[in-house]
């Protein structure tokens, strides 16, 4: 069973100006450990399709399974992380309480949620900042500590909204090396948005090109690259080739007509 399995999904917005068609007919199936990658040009409704699979929006028509039933039942039962565009965390929570925040939710105590952050910031690499707040902390910082908070309560599946768009290409590049590690060793499921074709080339084991609104699916592209990669890999023939054939999906996505 697919974690992930959407058929003929289309999602439709009502605005003040008439019907928004956001999504169209989409087909999508993810299995568990893979790490997908959704890329497509801006508005073409890869942040709407992942909100839907977090039951964060209504699907107009098809069907969407998410972790073997509905994405209801799969929020309500926590089995999603979701880590934003922007950290969000809460200023006048020091790291530690941000990253406990939803097991004081889930009723865990004190000692079990002291040592689930300990665990989790040490895997995202914050060891030792768990006093720290988090204006004290850079943007790429901040953005580990979602990632932690969103492991906390150990979710199978990883949704995660271009959580490295804002950030410079130097910490982008470092932060993709961390999360790829950190998908090493967790092997969770994980959905990644993102505008960057050499970000999603680098992180992905499957890359979903979609077209421009209304977003449908153009191309999914298997990786062939190895597990361990290295940000010199970039150069190499077959990280190229796979890059060019995104490419090729993106313009060609945009030729198609609303």
């Amino acid at each position: 069973m697919p974690v992930i399995h959407a058929e003929g999904l289309s999602l439709e917005f009502q605005t003040p100006d008439g019907p928004l068609l956001a999504l169209s007919d989409v087909d999508l199936s993810v299995e568990s450990g893979d790490f997908v990658s959704l890329i497509g040009p801006s508005g073409c409704g890869k942040t709407t399709l992942l909100r839907a699979i977090a039951d964060l929006e209504q699907p107009t028509s098809g069907t969407l399974v998410v972790n073997g039933g509905s994405a209801r039942q799969a929020r309500l039962n926590r089995g999603y992380g979701y880590v934003f565009q922007a950290p969000a965390l809460y200023p006048w929570r020091n790291v530690e309480r941000n990253v406990t925040l939803p097991l004081e939710i889930m009723g865990l105590s004190k000692a079990e949620r002291r040592e689930r952050a300990a665990r989790y910031l040490d895997m995202v690499n914050l060891a030792g900042f768990e006093r720290k707040f988090p204006w004290q902390l850079s943007g790429g910082m901040q953005q580990r500590v979602s990632i932690a908070r969103a492991l906390s309560f150990e979710p199978d599946l990883l949704l995660m909204d271009e959580p490295f768009g804002a950030l410079d290409e130097i910490t982008r590049e470092h932060l993709n090396g961390e999360l790829l590690r950190l998908w090493h060793r967790t092997r969770k499921t994980v959905i990644f948005v993102t505008h960057s074709i050499s970000e999603a080339v680098f992180l992905s084991t499957r890359i979903v090109v979609m077209s421009r609104r209304p977003g449908r699916v153009h191309d999914v592209i298997e990786s062939d690259l190895p597990d361990d990669r290295t940000l010199d890999m970039r150069d190499t023939e077959a990280f190229l080739k796979i890059a060019h054939r995104v490419r090729e999906g993106l313009e060609a996505g945009h030729s198609y007509d609303d």
